[in-house]
């Protein structure tokens, strides 16, 4: 079948959207990506087997995204570029990547009736919450999750399949819309088993830490994923373990609240910025680490979305700290493979980091739990059949 992904974003990288399109490019599908460029990027490319098609775009258009459901602009510009992609490559159905761009394909597929695939990556109205321009003028006023709520439920409605990114968010779909819920197709962000069997190991990454008991946060650092719970946490636990490290490998424009943190607390030496790195050393970062975090603040997005880091840790044996956003809390607590805090409790934090610190076998037990499960039934490869059957049943 021939499949056109949109995405209102460029491409590479979202590891998401490539997993996707390669998992059906091997199962005899073709895929073609709708993609976004604001440089000279090639129009047209191949990567691993995706037929790439950029249309270009700029800085005015990106910032009008966020304002879709308030003034149509957003959605005309973008239908231009939808329905010339769909005549130039006579696709046969349409998969959303999000909702930002849902409007606009819906228009365009007005003349063309394809089947539409929804696959939502995150449940946005509720992560827009959180955005900080949306708590200022003008955000505040032009913005409203309300209105992008209203039109989640209106996108759903008129999908003939939608994609969900955890059990829990598909449990809140189903109860939003109960006669949606035969629609609703779980696809989980795992991680491929190339990950942790196909690396090479940094040397340096390794030295680099090998006298440090080190605690491991990886990804985005916006406030909301809860860094500053560690960094608070090591004020106590620098006492009991001199040795201790928080390494912080990811970026966000937040980071300046984070090192004033860190300043103000005389924690310099006990914490590691490392920035944004290459994702081929992640697992270098992994192997050098004790404890492995993801200590998120509670909201209706963090509870019902596993962050991809988590399969990360897991897959190379790495006990997990996670705070108790449910999704992550019920997965922790069902696999055996980490202890959960509750959130933005740096005193709670502390003790669990001192109980895994204390017992090495401890460690061990639940790290190899989770590396197992990752390994059995929760990489890439498992978790894809359903989106593979979703299309194979799809064509008949």
């Amino acid at each position: 079948m021939k499949i056109g992904m949109i995405l209102d974003a460029p491409f590479p990288p979202d590891p998401r959207v490539e997993n996707e399109a390669v998992s059906l490019v091997e199962n005899g599908h073709e895929v073609f990506l709708f993609c976004l460029k604001y440089a000279d990027e090639k129009a047209s490319d191949t990567i691993n087997g995706i037929q790439v098609k950029r249309y270009s775009s700029n800085t005015f258009e990106y910032k009008l995204s966020a304002l879709a459901y308030t003034i149509p602009l957003y959605s005309v510009i973008m239908q231009k570029k939808i329905a010339k992609f769909i005549k130039e490559t006579n696709i046969e159905a349409l998969h959303i990547h999000d909702m930002r761009i849902a409007g606009a394909v819906y228009k365009v597929n007005v003349n063309f009736n394809l089947p539409v695939v929804l696959d939502l990556h995150d449940n946005i109205p509720e992560v827009m919450k959180l955005y900080p321009h949306l708590q200022k003028f003008p955000g505040k006023y032009l913005i409203s999750p309300k209105k992008w709520k209203q039109k989640e439920e209106e996108f759903i409605k008129k999908a003939n399949k939608v994609i969900a990114v955890s059990p829990e968010f598909i449990e809140t779909l189903a109860l939003r819309l109960p006669l949606e819920k035969d629609k609703l197709v779980l696809v989980p962000n795992t991680i491929r088993k190339t990950f942790f069997e196909d690396y090479i190991v940094n040397e340096t990454i390794i030295k680099k830490y090998k006298s440090n008991f080190v605690i491991l946060y990886l990804g985005d650092t916006h406030l909301r994923r809860g860094i500053q719970t560690a960094i608070t946490a090591l004020l106590k636990l620098k006492d009991t373990i001199p040795e201790i490290k928080l390494v912080i490998v990811g970026k966000n424009t937040s980071d300046i609240i984070l090192r004033k943190q860190v300043k103000d607390l005389q924690l310099e030496q006990f914490v590691d910025f490392e920035g944004w790195q290459n994702v081929s050393l992640f697992q270098s970062y992994i192997l050098a680490s004790e404890i492995c975090i993801s200590p998120l603040h509670r909201n209706l997005q963090h509870d019902v979305a596993y962050a991809n880091k988590i399969f990360q840790y897991m897959s190379l044996a790495k006990p997990l700290l996670v705070s108790d956003a449910i999704a992550q809390k019920k997965l922790v607590e069902k696999v055996a493979c980490g202890l959960v805090h509750k959130e933005r409790d740096s005193k709670d934090f502390s003790n669990k980091v001192l109980a895994l610190y204390k017992s090495k076998p401890l460690r061990m037990e639940l790290g190899e739990s989770g590396r197992k499960f990752i390994q059995n039934e929760f990489s890439w490869e498992q978790t894809s059949e359903k989106l593979i059957n979703l299309y194979n049943n799809m064509q008949h």
